[in-house]
């Protein structure tokens, strides 16, 4: 089995269109971050123009903790396709190229096949989101420096200098998470459709759906919230409240693994008995 994912990682990260998101992600960060620093906080000082009036903010709030978490903030609507971009490629890419038959003919079985594919998928998942993670805190800290994090929701938190590494790491494992389970979707998708833009396009539109019907303040959906992925994939954000609600992130880690496992086991069904004709 070994073997087999080692090939396939070969083989997914030989591909030009692997480092796409990569690519994106180095332009995006270090553009946002240097411009931030030009700035000089005047989205802060935008946020907190009302604040002013009742409280007193010593200190310098803008920092590299502040910028990485803003980052953090703003990219999630654009994470999920840059990560569909790999992940609806595994198999819907195989029939793109006619090359099923090539990897089939191997004396390894369907199931060995398509897991080492999924676990490809995963890693490049996680890899990615580091990847993030690990450019937009690095670069940010270097730009601006450490501090105390402010966090600026539903409500407003102030987080310790020595409190804000760990919940970091915390968050982008979260985060990492969440994103398997949205590369698990868009990998279901690639099994049953023979051009790689397909799954694409799916995983955005079942997103895009599930992100309207999850913030929706309607009681009419509050019985289908539940049962949406995106009702739990932002749970990296309980990461930086005061005391992290434990209980509600493992029920959201529950979830959310639930949906990569059942897009894991749907994709499964459909290839090992897909009549494969190229």
């Amino acid at each position: 089995m070994g073997r087999l994912v080692y090939s396939e990682l070969l083989k997914t990260f030989l591909k030009k269109r692997t480092y796409l998101g990569f690519l994106i992600i180095l332009i995006i960060v270090p553009l946002v971050e240097v411009v931030m620093k030009v700035e000089g906080g005047r989205y802060l000082s935008m946020t907190t123009r009302g604040l002013a009036m009742d409280f007193s903010i010593l200190g310098n709030p803008f920092n590299g903790w502040f910028v990485a978490h803003s980052i953090m903030n703003s990219l999630w609507v654009q994470i999920p396709l840059l990560i569909s971009f790999v992940a609806g490629d595994q198999l819907a890419g195989e029939a793109t190229s006619g090359t099923y038959r090539l990897i089939l003919i191997r004396p390894v079985s369907r199931t060995r096949v398509i897991t080492a594919k999924y676990v490809v998928t995963v890693i490049y998942t996680v890899l990615f989101v580091l990847f993030l993670g690990g450019l937009s805190i690095g670069l940010a800290l270097a730009l601006l420096g450490g501090g105390d994090l402010f966090v600026i929701g539903r409500s407003i938190v102030v987080l310790a200098s020595s409190d804000v590494a760990w919940r970091f790491c915390a968050a982008y494992l979260l985060a990492s998470w969440g994103m398997i389970s949205i590369a698990a979707i868009a990998f279901f998708f690639s099994s049953f459709v023979e051009n790689a833009i397909g799954p694409i396009v799916a995983t955005m539109g079942v997103q895009i759906v599930f992100l309207i019907i999850s913030n929706i303040p309607s009681q009419f959906f509050d019985d289908v919230k539940p049962y949406l992925y995106t009702t739990y994939i932002n749970v990296w954000q309980k990461c930086f409240m005061t005391l992290v609600p434990w209980d509600d992130v493992w029920k959201s880690v529950a979830a959310l693994g639930a949906y990569s496992v059942g897009s894991f086991l749907l994709a499964w069904m459909i290839f090992v008995r897909k009549d494969i004709l190229s």
